[in-house]
């Protein structure tokens, strides 16, 4: 046997010919493949976190606040809607909440659901806890359709039902009564991911106002995007309190280290100042909607998200090539035809622009 070879190792089964998950990281003049908030934190921000870093840098040796209850504390009081620290639980990005979520309610013999198209680590998320993975379809407009949800629902009984609300990669919102509908048929959890909800237009509701009333469901959220800490790795879940103990029950021993901790706790006292970006990037991807429909001729998703997906092309991978041949790098996912496209900063948009003209014609 020749060392090194990952076939001769005893991989399970159904990781063999996986890769890791993971977009392009190229070295291009204007990023705008994986939804980053283009803007970082003010040097105020900055301060307060070093500050905050080194304060709990002194006592490193010990290991931290396994339940972290002060970020807890704190993510409930931004979230607002009555919850209590029983009600939030935080980890790694929201794909370690979710990872979490497979942990406790799925398994070997059960089944994990959600709509096509949807984000793609869902099904990686099932596969690593042996738990199957079905999925029904979404409308050509990327809604929903409660009656088709409900009717694969009762189909598949799934455990654990997987609801991104912005949906990534098209950026559609849920309404309530959808949400409403697929929690009544769920024989399980339901899992509403709002990555991108601080993004969502006026007048989008978030799930969380469904929480009283529906003690299986969960609603996470992550401060990668709307706070700009992609780089903390934070996400987080709000649930009845029954729902976060089955989370405890899965979760790492001090899975969530002292600096983490105190790298979003001190960005949460700065939550006025960051989500003021929110609203220039808002402002951004409605324009960007507009362009492509209207100059381009595109068709463009309706966005509650920081990025807009936009087609049809009979090639969109050439399309793509072109972009990045231009020093754009945009993302090559969804639907045959459609290439999603993040919202950055007004110059990255009119370089965008400039390169998606020339390619184009």
């Amino acid at each position: 046997m020749t060392a090194g070879e990952l076939a001769d190792l005893p991989l399970r089964d159904a990781l063999r010919g996986m890769r890791p998950y993971g977009a392009p990281q190229l070295d291009v003049p204007v990023l705008l493949n994986v939804n980053e908030n283009p803007y970082g934190p003010s040097e105020t921000v900055v301060t307060d976190i070093a500050a905050s870093v080194a304060a709990v840098a002194r006592d490193l040796n010990r290991y931290p606040d396994r339940e972290a209850t002060e970020l807890r504390a704190a993510l409930a009081g931004y979230l607002g809607h009555g919850l209590t620290v029983q009600q939030v639980w935080a980890a790694n990005g929201s794909n370690e909440v979710m990872l979490q979520v497979l942990q406790a309610f799925g398994g070997h013999g059960r089944v994990a659901m959600s709509f096509a198209p949807t984000y793609s680590m869902y099904p990686e998320y099932a596969r690593d806890t042996e738990t199957a993975w079905v999925t029904g379809e979404r409308r050509a407009d990327f809604t929903i359709d409660p009656d088709h949800a409900v009717a694969q629902i009762e189909r598949h009984r799934p455990s654990v039902v997987l609801l991104a609300s912005p949906n990534n990669p098209t950026g559609t919102a849920l309404p309530l009564r959808t949400v409403e509908a697929i929690c009544a048929a769920a024989p399980g959890v339901v899992v509403v991911d709002e990555a991108y909800a601080e993004f969502r237009r006026a007048g989008t509701p978030s799930a969380l106002s469904l929480l009283p009333g529906q003690p299986r469901l969960m609603v996470t959220r992550t401060m990668s995007k709307a706070f700009a800490l992609a780089g903390a790795r934070v996400g987080y879940v709000a649930a009845g309190a029954a729902v976060v103990d089955a989370l405890r029950v899965v979760r790492l021993p001090y899975h969530l280290s002292a600096v983490t901790q105190a790298v979003a706790t001190a960005a949460l006292r700065h939550a006025d100042e960051l989500l003021r970006r929110v609203d220039e990037l808002r402002e951004e991807r409605d324009r960007t909607v507009a362009w492509l429909r209207g100059d381009m001729g595109l068709e463009a998703a309706d966005s509650d998200a920081n990025f807009v997906l936009f087609g049809r092309f009979a090639d969109r991978h050439a399309v793509w090539q072109g972009l990045l041949e231009r020093g754009v790098l945009i993302r090559e996912v969804g639907p045959d035809g459609w290439l999603r496209v993040s919202i950055g900063t007004p110059d990255e948009m009119a370089a965008f622009r400039t390169a998606l003209t020339e390619v184009v014609s």
